[in-house]
């Protein structure tokens, strides 16, 4: 079809038509189809987004081309610039950009290869009789380009500016101070300290993303640990001392008066669901001098609690407080974990027993997680029971067989290299 000037109503209310069309319906219907192409082609053309995780290609990515192409279509209809708030999206994607490390030249090279396509959309029929349509709309995205670059441009370098000024400059240097103990350097520092500090220890499980090869990897560790920062930000209101890796590390968040403690196992499960990875942790609050005693007893506890085959989620001593204990180093943790030596060569027995306790005693459900019948469980525990000496049926036998396990899984984790 073919568009003449009075198609549309006259005046400076007629909508814009290119190809006998008008462009703003036009383009918002063409979204979801053209948004699939834009992707396809940065991954194409643009080896870091070819390199970015599946999960956020298809999350964040998708979603802010969609927003653009939405975006131009409300700048052509009103005929007008976009407003401030209607780029706080574009914003807020190119600090976490930032945050992953893709190169701002990327980031712009993405923006001009969805314009140009998006225009290519909207302009492949234009008509001769178009010209005054067609001029009048390459003029407002010639206008809406030139807020993107900006915008994006300043977020992206504000984002990388803040990274650099936490990883170099005072609150390095506190973080460095109170982990360290060095009460000159906390005046030297910069910031003033807090008054006190929830010291966790934190332990990260893997994203499945981390695991694609190439930079998809390290993007998903970048992204993994932005959105703890973020939670971990949002709890104390300011930005968290972290030194974090992809395995975990220690966070300090400073705090005027000692929270809750279920309040801080929000904050650790909140972290989680955000990360979508599973967070184990262990907490203290103490005041700046008590800081490196603080993070060194917080990391045994994770440790303790991994090696006993605990859940992710926030623990304090008084959670694992015999585990604890049984893993210090001592003639009676030798011995404790000599009374389940006997099954050192029966490993399906080893198993069955720590299934069996980790289900109450629940042979039923034990037999379901070692997927085999509830009579052969039973028979497993007799030769358990044979072999030891110890009965889980026995109240004093199974304290024993409970803290022999434990003792059993300290010494192996302390036989193991250190990496």
């Amino acid at each position: 079809m073919t568009h003449d000037k009075e198609a549309g109503p006259p005046g400076p209310g007629r909508a814009l038509w290119i190809g006998g069309r008008p462009v703003a319906p036009y383009l918002r219907a063409r979204v979801p189809v053209l948004a699939r192409r834009v992707v396809d082609r940065l991954l194409a053309e643009l080896p870091v987004y070819a390199g970015l995780p599946s999960e956020e290609v298809a999350g964040d990515i998708a979603d802010i081309v969609q927003h653009n192409l939405r975006l131009f279509a409300d700048v052509v209809e009103h005929r007008r610039p976009a407003t401030d708030a209607e780029l706080d999206q574009q914003r807020d994607s190119a600090a976490q950009r930032a945050e992953e490390g893709v190169p701002l030249d990327a980031i712009l090279t993405a923006y001009h290869l969805g314009t140009a396509m998006c225009w290519d959309e909207i302009s492949a029929e234009a008509g001769p009789g178009e010209l005054a349509d067609v001029q009048e709309a390459v003029a407002h995205i010639m206008v809406l380009q030139r807020q993107l670059t900006s915008a994006v441009s300043a977020a992206y370098l504000e984002a990388r500016q803040i990274l650099d000024s936490q990883e170099h400059g005072g609150r390095h240097a506190l973080m460095a101070a109170l982990l360290t103990g060095d009460a000159p350097g906390l005046l030297r520092a910069g910031p003033r300290p807090a008054a006190l500090y929830a010291a966790l220890t934190v332990s990260f499980g893997a994203h499945p993303d981390e695991a694609e090869p190439g930079p998809g990897a390290r993007i998903a560790t970048r992204r993994k640990i932005r959105r703890v920062r973020a939670a971990l930000d949002r709890y104390a209101g300011e930005p968290a001392l972290t030194a974090l890796d992809s395995e975990g590390g220690t966070v300090l968040l400073p705090v005027a008066a000692p929270p809750p403690w279920e309040e801080l196992c929000v904050l650790i499960d909140g972290a989680a669901r955000s990360a979508s990875v599973p967070v184990t942790a262990a907490g203290d609050v103490v005041e700046p001098a008590a800081v490196p005693g603080a993070v060194a007893h917080t990391a045994e506890i994770v440790d303790v609690v991994r090696s006993t085959g605990r859940g992710p989620g926030l623990y304090r001593l008084s959670d694992v407080l015999l585990d604890y204990q049984l893993s210090r180093p001592s003639v009676a943790r030798d011995g404790l974990a000599r009374l389940v030596a006997p099954l050192e060569s029966r490993p399906e027995l080893l198993h069955t027993l720590e299934t069996y306790l980790g289900c109450g005693l629940d042979r039923r459900s034990a037999a379901a997680a070692l997927h085999i019948h509830p009579n052969t469980v039973d028979y497993r525990i007799r030769r358990i029971a044979r072999l030891t000496g110890l009965s889980p049926s026995r109240p004093t036998d199974l304290q024993h067989l409970n803290a022999a396990l434990v003792a059993r899984s300290s010494l192996l984790g302390a036989s193991q290299p250190q990496s």
